[in-house]
């Protein structure tokens, strides 16, 4: 009857992505509660472990290193049952104990040991001194890190970014919301551009107001210019390089002529100190009409326009 009922509380377990297995293993072993701030930072640097395997991706954020990524599982867990609801703190439920079962992560365990009594601000401390970019965008280093200039200085040379171009294109195929926006700081990014005709997407951190808003979080402005976009229809059935050229010689025929005011208005914001990055789904840009968007600034207004594909 025993073996029955186990049987029975396996197969109804929720069934979990790697990632949030993982997190609700860490929360549990920290002792199924923490305060939102402690819980970022504790698995911001459990993920910086070889064992973590990349769980989540992080970027430098108000208070340090933060995924976007996490807070949309925190969402789907509690509606879930594994999570308690609540705003201030991270508590698992006695279903997200049961969800992952009683099997202990020997990595997971030496990491909580290793973290047991290191919270607040000397946690928040211990992650800017260890990795200076992620505190790149925090408003509160010059409190936690009083008096140690060298940590601060460390900050401070993660700012800086060499000799960002003009015109940059990006595509986020591939790539989670947190990398994406990492690579768009690093380049020195500061005005996102958005030439898709519809900006909606299934994949997480990518429609319109989540990414809108994701960038702002950061220090990006996102701009959306729809007239630039190719009518979703005409991407159909695209299944050679062959297929891509003829699409893009007829955009570039037809659409792109009749689009001289949204160039122009490119070109000003460039002249304003804006450093743009023009963006759309495709990761390679051949395959993506960004790339024809680059290729008329350049043509019309110079080689200072030409793109740099990140």
């Amino acid at each position: 009857m025993k073996v029955s009922n186990e049987r029975t509380l396996r197969s109804a377990s929720p069934v979990l992505f790697e990632r949030q297995r993982r997190l609700l293993t860490l929360l549990d072993a920290l002792g199924g509660t923490a305060e939102n701030l402690d819980f970022q930072k504790l698995l911001f640097l459990y993920c910086q472990e070889p064992e973590a395997n990349d769980a989540y991706e992080f970027i430098p954020y108000k208070f340090g290193a933060f995924s976007f990524t996490s807070c949309a599982d925190r969402r789907k867990l509690v509606e879930r049952g594994l999570l308690v609801d609540d705003e201030q703190q991270w508590q698992i439920t006695d279903k997200g104990r049961r969800a992952i079962g009683r099997v202990e992560n020997a990595h997971v365990a030496a990491f909580a040991r290793r973290y047991r009594s290191n919270r607040g601000d000397s946690l928040v401390a211990e992650c800017y001194r260890r990795f200076p970019y992620y505190a790149t965008r925090s408003e509160i280093a010059e409190r936690v890190l009083s008096g140690d200039d060298a940590a601060l200085a460390s900050i401070e040379a993660a700012r800086r970014v060499l000799r960002p171009v003009a015109i940059s294109t990006i595509g986020y195929e591939g790539r989670s919301v947190e990398s994406y926006l990492n690579v768009l700081l690093r380049s020195g990014i500061t005005l996102l551009c958005d030439v898709r005709r519809n900006p909606i997407s299934r994949k997480y951190g990518f429609s319109k107001s989540t990414l809108g808003k994701a960038c702002d979080g950061v220090g990006i402005r996102y701009r959306h210019i729809p007239e630039l976009g190719i009518a979703s229809e005409l991407r159909k059935d695209l299944e050679t390089q062959e297929d891509y050229d003829a699409l893009f010689a007829d955009y570039e025929r037809e659409t792109l002529p009749n689009q001289a005011e949204a160039l122009e208005c490119l070109r000003t914001l460039v002249r304003d100190g804006q450093r743009i990055a023009l963006t759309c789904y495709e990761q390679l840009p051949q395959q993506c009409h960004r790339h024809c968007v680059s290729d008329e600034l350049q043509n019309r207004f110079g080689k200072v326009y030409a793109a740099k594909h990140l």
